[in-house]
């Protein structure tokens, strides 16, 4: 019996022993497994690591190679300059020769005058001396005879040379006046920009417009409501329309519809989004182009607030003409005259840069650029000459200095070449700032837009001041003072628009 047990606890043993060994190696198979899980698994993140550290340095690279071609183009660009002020600089360095030479002409010439003076006080004397011997006169006698003699023949020969110098004083300024102003339009060629009153917006398909019309028309409405321009979609394939007066509105509202064909994502609700953002970006961008201009004049620091309205006016247009490509004209004409007639260069390219800075705000403000412009500048503390100028270019004051009559004649030259302006579109510019002033002066106005060519004014009222049966009567009362203050040909609708929009959030 014992024997059956002892066997039965060693069979036992020897069970259990097996079953140790057994779940020994199916415990070190699975940590085998799990090890060579870990192993992949970190082999992959190294390899990402990896490729995301190639892609920063590909980043990097990319870069510093536009730095490198900025870096580049700015070095080129000083360079460009000193060889500006090389030539400049010889031209002195001749007209200092040319100066040297001429004073010693002068200096020849007197020290004749002071030879031929010397002999006719000596013939004068020898006279004297042989009237006293031969008409017994006394020497005070003689020598008022002779003068008195001398005086009359040489009043008619003064006379005729002094009318002679005068000619060639008369013909000698003309010439320099002429050579000023050659000098000025030859080394100054600028190229003419004008401004059309339409942008054009290439879309990826015919698609894209009818995202762009929305529901009903309710993305355009509120594109044309929110953006202040005319959009304009017709059967050509592929491109819409943007129509404005306003450069900078029209400018906002193209980037605005590229964005958002871009993204795809077309509703109310992200268009103010985007617009707002786009309306940020352009405020920088407005600076950054007052600073760049102001670097490559040489003008830069200036105030912060002229620094934008000067980068502004690359979207303002006068007569067709851009208004800052008009300004780059009259500061770099200015300065070469002013240089030639030996005023101060810089304060004449600063006061050309700046006679129309009010221009940028004549939109938002209405009024005179002249008065706007003054009153700007004397805010900021800007020298007297740059205020004479504002106000002179334009017969508000007299000029007081070189500089601002520089600035004047530049203004002028600018203004009067062949193709520099079109009387047309100032004159229909003016047309539709009129509407549009015409509807903000009413109350609960909030915006107005002319669009359409002209042909359209839609007024957004403030729809918690005002009942629609008041909107109809507003819409009569500026239709009928447009009838009685505007000329235009056609007829010219008027929309007034009343919304209510509620808002709440779920939390």
């Amino acid at each position: 019996m014992l024997m059956y047990i002892l066997a039965g606890i060693a069979g036992l043993m020897v069970g259990l022993f097996i079953a140790y060994l057994w779940m020994k190696s199916s415990e070190k198979k699975r940590f085998s497994h799990i090890e060579l899980e870990v192993k992949a698994k970190a082999k992959a993140i190294e390899n990402e690591a990896t490729l995301l550290l190639q892609s920063a340095q590909i980043q990097a690279d990319e870069q510093a190679l536009k730095q490198e071609k900025a870096f580049q183009e700015r070095v080129a660009g000083v360079e460009e300059r000193n060889r500006a002020l090389i030539v400049q600089q010889r031209e002195i360095e001749e007209k200092k020769k040319a100066l040297l030479h001429s004073e010693k002409l002068l200096k020849e010439k007197e020290e004749q005058l002071e030879k031929v003076t010397k002999q006719k006080e000596e013939a004068i004397s020898q006279a004297i001396e042989k009237m006293q011997e031969s008409a017994s006169l006394t020497k005070e006698e003689a020598k008022a005879y002779i003068l008195e003699k001398v005086e009359e023949q040489s009043r008619s020969e003064v006379a005729a040379i002094v009318r002679r110098y005068e000619e060639e004083a008369k013909q000698e300024g003309e010439r320099k006046a002429n050579y000023i102003l050659a000098q000025a339009t030859t080394r100054y060629a600028g190229d003419f920009a004008g401004e059309r009153l339409i942008n054009l917006i290439n879309l990826p398909s015919d698609e894209h417009k009818g995202r762009i019309i929305g529901k009903e028309g309710r993305n355009i409405k509120s594109l044309e409501m929110l953006l202040g321009v005319d959009i304009v979609i017709d059967e050509t394939p592929g491109v819409i329309l943007v129509s404005s007066f306003n450069l900078y509105r029209r400018a906002i509202a193209t980037r605005v519809i590229e964005i958002l064909v871009e993204d795809g994502r077309i509703h109310p609700g992200r268009i103010e989004e985007v617009h707002e953002k786009v309306e940020r970006e352009f405020e920088k961008k407005t600076y950054e182009e007052g600073e760049n201009i102001l670097i490559d004049l040489g003008l830069f620091p200036m105030e912060e607030e002229l620094v934008k309205l000067l980068g502004r006016m690359k979207y303002r247009a006068s007569y067709g003409q851009n208004a800052l490509a008009h300004t780059l004209e009259v500061a770099k004409l200015a300065r070469v005259m002013t240089a030639e007639m030996g005023g101060d260069e810089k304060l004449a390219l600063r006061a050309g840069l700046l006679h129309d800075i009010g221009k940028a705000l004549t939109q938002d403000l209405g009024g005179s650029h002249v008065d706007i412009g003054v009153d700007v500048c004397r805010r900021y503390g800007e020298h007297p000459t740059v205020i004479n100028a504002i106000l002179a270019h334009h017969g508000h004051a007299e000029p007081d200095s070189i500089e601002s009559a520089t600035v004047c004649a530049a203004d002028k030259l600018s203004a009067a070449r062949p193709g520099a302006r079109r009387e047309v579109l100032e004159s229909f510019t003016k047309r539709v700032k009129e509407l549009e002033a015409i509807a903000t002066t009413k109350p609960c106005v909030t915006k107005a837009y002319a669009i359409n060519a002209g042909r359209e004014i839609r007024v957004i009222v403030n729809a918690t001041k005002m009942s629609d049966n008041e909107a109809v009567l507003l819409s009569k009362e500026i239709a009928k003072e447009i009838e009685e203050k505007v000329q235009y040909p056609g007829e010219i609708k008027v929309n007034v628009i009343r919304e209510i929009r509620a808002t709440s959030y779920a939390k």
